[in-house]
């Protein structure tokens, strides 16, 4: 089945495009997912009685962290091709090259790492010695790393979901060939994807299961203790999906003959996560009144 069976997307991918700045339909929904999954955390975290104030704090350590993470995870995929012979390149960040593997782990430690230490007793004595001028330190109302990744999960996945309407605009993830008749070719000559034949759309796919794998888990967030294990089981099944979706992205590096990178990390978090939860998760009544 030829192109005239697939889906044609000739957006210009490119939202502005003037001079040395460019800002693409990725960036925007990027920026709009973080946007957005933040905006949740910090309402559902509020109805919980958690500090919003405290919540935003943590955010931006967790913004922080998901940014290093994201882009680590692409430059050591891409070390001998691109970095190794151009290590300045690996901080120019605002050319593109993230992983949202590195994002979601990055994100973790940078919030979690903020609440461990924004408290430690070592923290505060080292901020009323070198801030004197602010008063006495004190602890901030912070919420519980477990509870606090509970409440995130869901709004990771609607984040995420948001984030790959700019992959599928753009057409810069690769992947294999198809012949249904939503497979899709990107006519637009900014697009990455130009002159390609048709191909599965697999970031659509995956924005598709996001959002199935949202509603599937939905109805154990207040279910499953001790607190971070509803996050576990997030990391668990969307590993277990992504694995399998891969096997449709083209990607330019192979690791033990056939798999990509981000199935190399989603076997990683499996084996992390799965047995985590069998050792510790226990299904109880809900506890929270949403009403």
């Amino acid at each position: 089945m030829g192109a005239l069976a697939s889906i044609s997307i000739g957006i210009n991918p490119n939202l502005i495009d003037v001079g040395p700045f460019v800002l693409s339909w990725h960036g925007v929904m990027t920026f709009v997912a973080v946007a957005v999954a933040v905006y949740l955390v910090a309402k559902w975290g509020g109805r919980e009685g958690m500090n919003v104030d405290s919540i935003y704090s943590v955010a931006v350590w967790a913004i922080i962290g998901g940014v290093i993470g994201a882009r680590v995870l692409h430059v050591i995929d891409f070390w001998n091709e691109v970095y190794r012979d151009d290590f300045w390149s690996v901080f120019s960040v605002w050319s593109g090259g993230i992983a949202i593997y590195g994002a979601i782990i990055g994100g973790f430690i940078g919030g979690a790492l903020y609440i461990m230490i924004r408290n430690s007793n070592w923290f505060l004595a080292l901020w009323g010695t070198v801030f004197p001028f602010m008063g006495d330190p004190h602890p901030a109302n912070l919420p519980g790393i477990g509870r606090l990744a509970d409440i995130t999960a869901p709004a990771l996945l609607i984040g995420q979901a948001i984030g790959r309407v700019g992959d599928v605009i753009n057409g810069e993830h690769f992947s294999t060939l198809s012949n249904l008749p939503w497979a899709v070719i990107y006519t637009h000559p900014n697009s990455p994807g130009i002159f390609r034949p048709p191909t599965h759309p697999a970031v659509a796919y995956e924005l598709l299961f996001d959002l199935l794998l949202l509603v599937a888990i939905w109805p154990l967030r207040d279910r499953l203790r001790p607190h971070g294990m509803f996050f576990a089981l997030y990391l668990g099944t969307y590993s277990i999906g992504r694995f399998f979706l891969s096997f449709l992205r083209e990607e330019f590096n192979e690791y033990f003959g056939a798999l990509n990178e981000a199935q190399v990390v989603a076997i990683i978090v499996v084996l992390l996560t799965v047995p985590l939860l069998v050792w510790k998760a226990q299904l109880v009544r809900p506890t929270v009144n949403r009403n």
